[in-house]
């Protein structure tokens, strides 16, 4: 058995003559042939008996006979007497294709992807085209470190095997992320936007640390919409480039930016080229108002409302344009929405291709234009908005073809990411002393769109677990219903003598009536147990110790028009809950909370915060609210002080004993401070909090007052790999004697 290594390819075609001048061919003779006809090679050279030929035509046949790639050399000559003797030597037949050390793409992938087969005819250039189309799948999977090495076995019978040795390397990761032109965000708040990030340890089960060029194009769609949505109407990407470092394991990727100028709305106004259609009967539904922010998503939001209701009117092929005409000087854009008449095209069939996991259905519902309804750019825009939406794709493509007669196809074309994620993180709390948390999160379980997550936390004053699952689509409505189990341990000796142990579940169920306003509802049933109370704890909470039954049912609506939930710069957030216990169970209360938060970004880097929490709970019957279910302030909630340390506390003991309603406002004013690309940035703040008196409570065993506890301070938050991370430091400057205070504090985890 001879094996050949082919290395690089580099070979020469072997073809010598010695006609010098043009000659008579007399007689021509074929030698090295085993599978060819005589006749074949003859066909290909073009050189028939009694022709006269000379040395270009022989180059020619050459080059002939070497383009049907059956033959690996060809010789020509013509003997004094006329005698053209062509001696070839025949490619030899691939007998089998092997592929060795390919771990991450199996043979099959492999296999559909070259044009080289067994029984094929081996050639030295298909082996090289073979060779660059593997280095390319490899390529669109992030590894641009492989090296390929075909190498052939020698057979029997001019049998050849061939055989690719891969060395796959690395995936090639995102060393780093660059913005240039970007004056109004910071580096670190455009990372947020895009789906590509640099590469971290934490990152290990998540491929947005992969280089890939189809997702850098879907980066610059983000970029646009996030400034587009900001007010900057002439945004534009000007380049994007990913530069692979020499060892081609990392690469750099750069986006140079035009953020261009930010533009409030001006005019808005509704003009019709459609006879039937008045405009002014249609100017309710516009969603802009002359003095708002631009917000290319309510551009968008307008001309759906207008395309729906001239839908319900009848006018089924109608196209809305909004018409910008920008001022640079201004900064005023005035919007014109021109109704007229569209195209005139149904939909025949939706073809949805490339999810290989998640089902058509999961896709399929949140179209907003089925088979047979009439062509609606608008609905199409919607739908291509709500499926990248799900978050389970790293891209989307709607496409039409058009048919026979005025129906099209609408083409639907994903490409699946990951939905899974894995985080664990150690630190160290003012509150719970060091921790250590883990969970796993599934958004695309099963292929069905559902939701499902197990998170587990340990510290030295508290452990929890939790698993919920979440459907979103339940009774293939639009309604999200799911459940969540609990079990948790606290200690609270410190403020309080005691320490909690709470088991039970949760079932609820929501829906939306707009994009923004929400509604959710829930049934609540648990086990509350207060144990290890000490012994020269409050004769209050003594006579609390044990376990009760809570069943308690509930509802929370709540208006979100902020511009992110994670990362809040403008906009506002309302809710109001109520809660209802005594549907059986030990507890008999009723509930209520407020929550109110306004976002405003001024020079666009100082952020203000306004809020308002509020909240109350009152027995019914011949039942007090019990400790475990009351009011605390302090801590993260009212900064400044320990927590629960304002409110009703015990005159012999010193324990909290919390209250039964609460209000807790203030204002923050957020602010970088030159650490933006370490995440970091800073922020003062006044807290302003009071707690009412709880029930059954002797007036001389407490200490209580119900005025205004105020607090100023400064912090920093630092958005670090292992999450955001608050250090604040808090001065109590309206205050009880016996309020027990703190200026330090150290928290992990995301607030509002």
């Amino acid at each position: 058995m001879k094996r050949v290594f082919l290395g690089s390819f580099a070979f020469s075609l072997l073809a010598s003559t010695s006609l010098m001048a043009a000659t008579k061919v007399n007689d021509i003779k074929v030698s090295g042939l085993e599978r060819v006809e005589p006749e074949t090679v003859i066909s290909y050279v073009n050189i028939k008996k009694g022709q006269t030929t000379d040395d270009a035509q022989l180059n020619e046949a050459l080059k002939q006979l070497y383009a049907t790639g059956l033959f690996e050399d060809v010789s020509m000559n013509v003997s004094p007497s006329g005698t053209l003797t062509i001696k070839v030597t025949e490619n030899p037949i691939i007998s089998q294709v092997l592929f060795d050390g390919n771990d991450k793409l199996d043979d099959d992938m492999l296999s559909s992807e070259i044009n080289l087969a067994p029984r094929s005819t081996y050639s030295r250039a298909k082996v090289q085209d073979d060779v660059r189309r593997i280095l390319e799948v490899y390529r669109r999977s992030g590894r641009y470190a492989t090296v390929v090495n075909p190498e052939i076995i020698r057979r029997d019978q001019n049998r050849v095997d061939l055989i690719f040795n891969i060395n796959e390397g690395p995936l090639a990761v995102i060393d780093k992320i660059n913005f240039i032109g970007n004056e109004k965000y910071t580096g670190k708040e455009l990372q947020e936007v895009i789906m590509s990030k640099e590469s971290r340890w934490y990152r290990i089960f998540s491929s947005s640390e992969n280089y890939d060029s189809e997702k850098i194009n879907y980066d610059k769609e983000l970029l646009r919409r996030f400034y587009l949505k900001k007010g900057y109407a002439d945004f534009r990407v000007v380049s994007a480039v990913g530069e692979l470092s020499p060892n081609k394991e990392s690469f750099t990727v750069t986006f140079v930016i035009d953020e261009g100028k930010k533009y409030n709305i001006g005019t808005v106004q509704v003009v019709s080229d459609i006879t039937d259609v008045k405009a002014e009967d249609y100017e309710q539904f516009v969603e802009v108002s002359e003095g708002d922010r631009y917000d290319s998503s309510d551009i968008d939001a307008t001309v759906t409302s207008l395309t729906e209701e001239l839908g319900k009117k009848g006018f089924a092929f109608v196209d809305v344009e909004p018409i910008i005409s920008k001022d640079t000087t201004t900064g005023v854009a005035d919007v014109t929405f021109h109704i007229k008449e569209g195209e005139r095209f149904f939909i025949d069939r939706i073809n949805i291709r490339g999810n290989s996991r998640t089902h058509d259905k999961v896709i399929r519902r949140e179209l907003r234009i089925g088979e047979g309804d009439a062509f609606n750019v608008s609905k199409i825009k919607d739908s291509r908005r709500n499926v990248e939406g799900l978050d389970y794709f790293e891209k989307v493509d709607m496409n039409t073809t058009a048919k026979d007669g005025n129906r099209a196809d609408l083409d639907i074309d994903v490409k699946e990411k990951s939905t899974g994620y894995f985080n664990v993180g150690v630190g160290f709390s003012t509150v719970n002393g060091a921790l250590v948390r883990a969970g796993v999160t599934e958004n695309n379980f099963r292929g069905l769109g559902q939701r499902v997550g197990f998170d587990v936390g340990v510290s030295q004053k508290s452990q929890d677990v939790d698993l919920s699952f979440t459907e979103p689509y339940f009774l293939n409505r639009r309604l999200r219903a799911g459940f969540d189990l609990f079990h948790s341990k606290q200690d609270y000796q410190d403020e309080s003598s005691y320490d909690t142990k709470t088991t039970g579940g949760r079932l609820r169920t929501g829906w939306n009536y707009t994009d923004d306003l929400a509604q959710q509802m829930h049934y609540t049933l648990k086990s509350d147990e207060i144990t290890d109370v000490g012994e020269y704890a409050s004769k209050y909470i003594k006579s609390e110790k044990g376990k009760y039954t809570n069943s308690s049912v509930g509802t929370t609506i709540s208006y979100d028009k902020r511009d992110s939930i994670l990362f809040p710069r403008d906009g506002y957030y309302l809710s109001f809950g109520t809660d209802f216990a005594g549907l059986g169970g030990d507890e008999k209360y009723i509930k209520f909370d407020g929550k109110a938060y306004w976002f405003k970004t001024l020079a666009d880097y100082y952020t203000v915060k306004l809020f308002a929490n509020a909240g109350s709970i009152s027995g019914y019957g011949d039942e007090d609210v019990r400790l475990i279910n009351r009011y605390f302030l302090g801590g993260y909630t009212m900064r400044g002080f320990e927590p629960g340390g304002i409110g009703a506390r015990d005159k012999y003991t010193g324990d909290a004993l919390g209250g039964n309603w609460m209000v807790y406002t203030g204002a923050e004013l957020g602010f970088p401070i030159g650490l933006d690309e370490l995440g970091i940035s800073a922020h003062v703040f006044t807290d302003v909090g009071m707690l009412g008196k709880p029930d059954g409570i002797n007036d001389n065993d407490v200490y209580y007052s119900d005025t205004p506890r105020v607090a100023v301070g400064f912090g920093f938050q630092w958005l670090s790999p292992m999450g955001q991370i608050d250090v604040d430091f808090g001065f109590p400057i309206v205050k009880e004697d016996y309020d027990e205070t703190e200026v330090f504090r150290l928290n992990f985890g995301s607030r509002l």
